[in-house]
């Protein structure tokens, strides 16, 4: 099984064996693209450059699909999280359509590369459903459903759903679909490698030197390249596009029902958040799969609490026979409504990001796949400015800049507590974890299922915020910017690049 940024499993990553790669690398080599990240978009990018005549090597810290993309429920559509409303009023109605466009290639492209590579990933066409529950909700979908028409999406008007749910109005765009996540990657990970290409896994990028060419420096060895793609959601570092995204996370169960009548369509309700609903069949076995309960990263006390709405709003709604995965996964939403893909801010040569995709990742990643691929080889292409990351309006006093955190203030280097002491004072059951003010510092404790104790510093390391306990996956969250660490601080998914600090504890009371 695959290990993802969380101590939940998902649907996706259960019985799939970790990637292995089977060309190596060459710190000689001078490549032409070095992509930052194993998930949907670096892997999809990375190969559409290969086959166009570019020398690529993929840098993951942990293994392919470790973070969102083992982690999504991979639906693939045109009808996006953000209503085409709202992109018609930010961005106005040809921009729309060309944003409508966009997607519709990009679906296109994956049904092109499951063809094209033979790729086993369970690919299947899917309508949408979007309905409504109230007279508001019913007067938003009928401006959602002009807008769709404005834009060019196949929209109608439906009288009923695909699952039994009370509704008042409902509207079904076609051309929508649904697959296997991991094992599209896997499948186009291979084509890559067939292609020439190299995936390195476990290792870190540590910084970057963008002089006389771009050296990227990993602790496997440092590479050169002509240009570098951030796919890792957001840029390590420190940059401007931390402050134009938030993270949030979602959560999901899978689970089988009694009657069998697995539902093959895409549905999604019109709360805020909302509820997005669809089946999987997975080696002849179905799911269904519902997902919602949405929050800002970090911001809930008592993670936990999402699964149980969840699991109420889906026995309210299904014949339940078990559940059987339950997992939470992270995404960024832009400030505007539209991903941010193109020239990372402040760097306007050979430095690329594509982030802030919203609830949408696995369109958006084959949109950023061709829009990078088209910049890197130097074609003309309407979404370049669409997408711009560089149409972020700067804030006052802050400079557009890309900086990794090489020099981290390490508080408590030297100094330790008294075991005894803090876990009296902390309360923890095995598995619990809080952070405390203790002798006027503030303290991560996290105390595991042998009742050891451990003790990190709570200030994250990409920009200083304190992380919060997420005791679903059992992770360190920060909710500033959506750095995810382990129980005893350990880097899962950035911004940070390096780990929180650890704090010594001793056990200082002899008992007789």
């Amino acid at each position: 099984m695959i290990q993802r940024d969380g101590t939940c499993t998902s649907l996706w990553q259960d019985h799939i064996p970790v990637y292995q790669p089977v060309n190596d690398p060459d710190i000689q080599t001078i490549y032409d693209v070095v992509i930052v990240g194993g998930g949907i978009t670096g892997i999809s990018t990375a190969l559409l450059l290969q086959k166009a005549g570019k020398k690529c090597l993929v840098v993951e810290a942990n293994n392919l699909c470790f973070g969102t993309s083992g982690g999504t429920t991979a639906h693939l559509n045109t009808l996006l999280d953000t209503p085409y409303t709202t992109i018609i009023k930010n961005f106005g109605k040809e921009n729309a359509q060309l944003v409508a466009t966009a997607t519709a290639e990009a679906i296109d492209l994956v049904r092109s590369h499951i063809a094209d590579y033979g790729i086993d990933c369970e690919f299947q066409e899917a309508p949408a459903y979007l309905f409504s529950q109230t007279q508001e909700q019913s007067e938003e979908l009928h401006e959602i459903y002009e807008a769709c028409r404005e834009v060019g999406l196949d929209v109608s008007y439906n009288l009923s759903l695909p699952v039994n749910i009370e509704f008042e109005k409902a509207i079904e765009v076609r051309g929508q679909a649904k697959f296997h996540p991991v094992k599209y990657v896997y499948g186009l990970a291979k084509a890559f490698e067939d292609a020439g290409g190299v995936i390195l896994q476990h290792t870190r990028v540590n910084g970057i030197e963008d002089t006389d060419g771009i050296t990227v420096e990993t602790e496997n060895g440092n590479f050169r390249t002509a240009n570098l793609i951030y796919a890792t959601h957001t840029p390590p570092g420190i940059n401007l596009i931390h402050l134009r995204v938030e993270p949030w996370r979602s959560y999901v169960m899978a689970f089988t029902i009694k009657n069998k009548k697995y539902a093959q369509e895409l549905v999604y309700d019109m709360y805020d958040p909302y509820h997005y609903i669809r089946s999987q069949k997975i080696d002849e076995k179905e799911y269904m799969i519902v997902g919602g309960e949405d929050h800002k990263t970090g911001a809930i006390a008592n993670s936990e609490a999402g699964f149980l709405r969840l699991e109420s709003y889906i026995r309210k709604h299904f014949d339940v026979d078990e559940i059987l995965f339950k997992w939470s996964s992270q995404y960024f939403e832009p400030a505007d409504g539209l991903p941010y893909i193109g020239h990372l801010p402040g760097h306007p040569g050979n430095i690329f990001v594509a982030s802030g995709y919203g609830g949408n990742g696995m369109t958006y990643s084959s949109v950023a796949a061709l829009l990078l691929r088209r910049m890197i080889l130097k074609g003309e292409s309407p979404y370049v400015r669409l997408f711009d990351p560089n149409r972020i309006k700067p804030i006052a006093g802050f400079t557009t800049f890309l900086k990794h955190n090489v020099d981290v203030l390490k508080k408590f280097i030297g100094t330790w507590f008294d075991r005894e002491r803090l876990e009296e004072f902390a309360e923890l059951a095995p598995g619990e974890a809080k952070v405390v003010k203790y002798d006027g510092e503030k303290i991560a404790l996290y105390k595991d299922e042998h009742g050891e104790l451990h003790a990190i510093n709570p200030m994250c390391t990409h920009m200083k915020c304190s992380v919060a306990w997420n005791n679903v996956e059992q992770t360190w969250d920060c909710p500033c910017h959506g750095s995810r660490f382990s129980f005893e601080g350990k880097v899962l998914t950035g911004p940070a690049d390096h780990d929180l600090e650890k704090i010594e504890v001793k056990t200082l009371v002899e008992h007789d």
